[in-house]
């Protein structure tokens, strides 16, 4: 392990003191404050812990966490409790402390903003009468208070003359030997002078209210929002906006096709990674590609952008060809059934396709064969005798995904014949250890073949070029960055561009008659030919780079397909193509604790969700919410009930709902007159500010992040309305009813600014409740524009229409028959063997396949080299679980790398000839 630190940083001296208190073994290394040691992060962050297996940990709190982990000391909840209260309350204001007394010189003021703090941190101390923050013992939670409090509380910048107890605590710690050595490390006795450099590198925190919560077990983030300080500037300029109203140019007419770049807009492409036709598309498919691309293209149409949204199903190859055998079909018939079966799945969903195409087309042969013989007259082909799989059993080569076996870098045990999934290595079929067809399970053998390549090398200085533009002028994902530096960092290699097979776009080249293109070159090509069969003018979008933006969503898998390969042939066709400007990949998206598995009836897939009863809406609403944008998420029916009914049904839903009400019950109908007060313009700031961020966000393609923006505004609103009691005031005199009455007026406004920011994740609910609202068509295209403008849509006199409830309660036996029924069977005594489906679309992570049982006999023969390796894996698991508890991931997550540890171990104790059931112990009956 590794751990950087940085001087002057007062994070870094909580994770020494735990290093040092803990004992673990671990390189330390001080590096500058701008050093970017997570590469994938938007801007340094430090400390940060690299694990041996690779993984990092960044938030100083996961790793003092993980430090203790590792020796055994688990948190306790309470331990828990304190480290929540630390990163969101304590924080924020211990920033704005430290920045006042370092930068401005203002150490005399900072007991006013810490005050609410420490007097919480005093009373718990004083209450519990114990020497520690959980106990007798020092935890944690003692070291990572004790250094974020360390740069004030050691200088005389904050005096605890009437907090004896928070004094007494702090001086114990403070006398631990671990604490003295990590303070004198990085602030190398200096005090609050020597984190000068440090402070100067962070951006200045924003003004905010400390509050004076205790610990809490709460995990909703927003939960801790909303605490801005709104100036005096910020209302008025909210009130002012609000004062416009509408904008009166006419709402946005339908879209009129075919939809064309046009000078003075912004043109906007979007296209979504095409979906295997043979299969059929579960929740992980969906939200990797189709639904974000979707989210993103409503929201750009509300901009006012000029926007196509294509897509359409990979038809051509080994796998259409093997699902037309096992069906008995031809494998156009095959296309044309799944196809039919795709298109009903998104529009199910909702997904606003311009254009939902397929790749078996004449204008597909065309284009593909255009940029073929364009590469060749070019030089960038090559022609080669390789060897490649050939099943003797089915009788062909095997494409590379339908060979399956150990991967000859990492071990890996469901390598691809393309590419291992675990160390995401590029991989020759024949290099495979033990290789299988995935079709039949044969062994295959190696024969050789002539086969065409594109020369890569040949192209690598043009395509470092255009990425360095791509990348730093465009919105790609951190790991679309980081994959693709990967590819270029171990060196292009030729990538074969035909295979030997009988479905597919033909090779038009006379000694390669009998061959096709390999799909990860052919495939790509179909957004070009499926633009080509929307529109005849289909180069003003694909040889326009110019005036158009390219975006694609995808998977994480398909990133190296999409920022390499695709631009390279593009590259060297040499025909002014457009080049991806932004290119947009999620991570992975797993079932509860599993991976999907249409065989074993594991999870839910596309055609399955409509016959749940849920209403697509509230689908869209959870997997947007879960959207795997930073890392792997997981879809779990608890949680997505949990969501459903807190947040849909008594957030969102019960303010819409109550605003509307309050309009049909006091004021008949009719908006009533609205007086702003203090209180008033205070929250039209807020609500502004939130529909800044929204759109800030939407614009980076931060899709999740954006989503908790709009549920931030309804809070905002129900505590508004809390607060005001509206119900109460309706009943009392002329100035109280005058009260209710603008309560009422603001409260369905917002539900007006929400109707329209939620239409790109809920589409339905979204008109519904313009519908129920009666709101003028020009509110959608008036909130949206420029910076974000939230105006008085609804004015005073205004007739609403009937209000009804949007959601409904999912119940706890309702969902449990769900997970039952989605939760897959698998026969105890032969498990089926595993068939994957693999999809360009998206995939689930891979996950390794189970541990081969063992047969155990009365003696176990000792294996040292594999023991070796199993030692070294129980290692890596073991780090792998410490790090997800000490980022409070899931415990469904975690669980299941458990119990993965707890095989390995067993397997490791096999290995070293010992019995893998415990000892009786002494005393008890067997």
């Amino acid at each position: 392990m590794k751990l950087f630190v940085s001087e002057g940083n007062p994070h870094c001296v909580k994770v020494l003191a735990a290093l040092e208190a803990t004992g673990v073994e671990c390189d330390v290394q001080f590096v500058n404050h701008d050093e970017s040691v997570v590469p994938f992060l938007s801007r340094p962050s430090l400390p940060a812990l690299i694990l041996s297996s690779g993984q990092q940990l960044f938030s100083s709190n996961a790793i003092c966490r993980y430090l203790f982990e590792v020796i055994g000391q688990e948190s306790s909840d309470l331990c828990n409790q304190w480290l929540e209260w630390e990163a969101t309350v304590l924080q924020p204001a211990m920033l704005q402390a430290l920045h006042m007394a370092v930068l401005q010189g203002k150490s005399s003021e900072v007991s006013t903003v810490l005050q609410g703090p420490i007097n919480y941190l005093d009373q718990s101390l004083s209450k519990k009468n114990m020497p520690y923050l959980t106990g007798e013992a020092v935890s944690v939670a003692d070291l990572v208070l004790w250094g974020a409090f360390y740069p004030l509380l050691s200088g005389s910048s904050l005096p605890l003359s009437e907090h004896k107890s928070l004094k007494a605590w702090f001086d114990r710690v403070t006398a631990i030997n671990a604490c003295q050595s990590a303070a004198q490390k990085v602030l190398q006795g200096k005090g609050l002078q020597g984190m000068k450099s440090y402070m100067q590198s962070q951006p200045a925190p924003q003004s905010r209210q400390c509050r004076e919560t205790q610990p809490c077990n709460s995990n909703s983030a927003e939960e801790e929002e909303g605490e801005r300080i709104v100036s005096e500037e910020e209302m008025e300029a909210a009130v002012l906006t609000w004062s416009k109203g509408l904008n009166t140019c006419p709402p946005a007419t339908e879209r009129q096709h075919p939809i064309l770049p046009q000078e003075g807009k912004r043109n906007v492409l979007v296209t979504s990674a095409l979906p295997y036709v043979n299969n059929v598309p579960h929740l992980g498919n969906i939200i990797g590609c189709v639904l974000s691309a979707d989210v993103f293209s409503r929201y750009g149409r509300l901009r006012d952008w000029n926007l196509l949204f294509v897509c359409g199903t990979d038809e051509y190859g080994t796998a259409t060809e093997n699902k037309a055998r096992e069906e008995g079909l031809t494998p156009q018939q095959i296309c044309d059934k799944y196809h039919a079966v795709h298109s009903s799945i998104y529009k199910w969903f909702q997904i606003d396709f311009d254009y939902f195409g397929r790749t078996t087309t004449e204008k597909q042969t065309e284009i593909a064969q255009n940029i073929f013989w364009r590469l060749h007259e070019r030089g960038f082909l090559l022609e080669d005798t390789v060897e490649q799989l050939r099943c003797e059993s089915c009788q062909r080569f095997l494409a590379d995904r339908f060979v399956e076996g150990i991967c000859p870098h990492c071990s890996y045990p469901e390598a691809r014949g393309d590419q291992c999934d675990k160390c995401g290595r590029l991989i020759n079929a024949v290099e495979l250890r033990e290789p299988q067809c995935k079709v039949c399970s044969q062994t295959p053998v190696i024969n050789s073949s002539k086969h065409l390549f594109l020369d890569l090398p040949k192209l690598e200085s043009q395509l470092e070029q255009w990425l360095e533009k791509s990348t730093s002028a465009g919105d790609w994902t951190a790991n679309a960055k980081q994959i693709t530096r990967s590819w270029l960092r171990d060196g292009l290699k030729p990538r074969c561009i035909t295979r030997d097979l009988q479905w597919g776009t033909p090779v038009p080249h006379p000694d390669f008659k009998e061959k096709v293109f390999y799909v990860w070159f052919d495939a790509p090509i179909g957004y070009l030919s499926i633009t080509a069969n929307y529109t005849s003018k289909w180069e003003k979008w694909w040889k326009n780079p110019h005036q158009v933006e390219l975006y694609n969503f995808m998977a994480k898998d398909n990133v190296p397909f999409h920022s390499v390969v695709f631009p390279c042939s593009l590259l060297g066709a040499q025909d002014n193509y457009t080049l991806v400007n932004h290119l947009i990949a999620t991570e992975y998206l797993n079932y509860e604790d599993t991976k999907f598995s249409k065989s074993r009836g594991v999870g839910v897939f596309g055609d399955m969700a409509k016959d749940t009863g849920i209403p697509s809406d509230v689908w869209r609403f959870y997997l947007l919410y879960v959207r795997p944008e930073g890392q792997d998420s997981a879809f779990s029916w608890t949680d997505m009930a949990l969501k459903n009914n807190s947040e849909l049904l008594n957030n969102l839903g019960n303010f819409i709902n109550r605003a509307g009400m309050f309009v049909t019950k006091f004021f008949e109908g009719c908006v009533p007159v609205m007086e702003l007060q203090q209180e008033d313009k205070k929250l039209l700031a807020l609500v502004s500010w939130e529909l800044q961020q929204y759109i800030q966000l939407m614009d980076k393609v931060k899709i999740r992040d954006a989503l908790k923006h709009i549920l931030n505004i309804s809070r905002h609103g129900n505590q508004y309305i809390q607060v005001n009691e509206p119900w109460k005031k309706i009943k009392g005199e002329d100035s109280e009813r005058q009260r209710a009455g603008t309560v009422t007026g603001v409260s369905v406004n917002i539900a007006c600014l929400l109707s329209v920011m939620l239409f790109p994740y809920m589409p339905s609910v979204s008109q519904t409740i313009r519908d129920q609202l009666n709101a003028p068509p020009s509110c959608v295209n008036t909130m949206l524009q420029g910076s974000g403008t939230f105006v008085c849509a609804l004015s005073a006199g205004h007739r609403i229409g009937a209000v009804s409830p949007l959601f409904q309660k999912l119940e706890a036996d309702q969902i449990e028959a769900l997970k039952k029924k989605f939760g897959g069977q698998q026969p105890e005594d032969e498990p089926p063997k595993k068939k994957t489906t693999f999809n360009k679309a998206a995939s689930t992570q891979p996950v390794p396949a189970p541990a081969p049982a063992v047969e155990v006999g009365t003696v176990n023969e000792v294996d040292p080299e594999k023991a070796k390796q199993l030692a070294q894996a129980v290692a890596e698991q073991g780090d792998k679980v410490r790090a997800l508890k000490a980022q409070k991931a899931e415990k469904a997550v975690i669980t299941a790398e458990v119990a993965k540890l707890l095989d390995l171990k067993k397997q490791l104790t096999l290995a070293e000839g010992k019995s893998p059931e415990p000892a009786p112990q002494k005393g008890k009956k067997k």
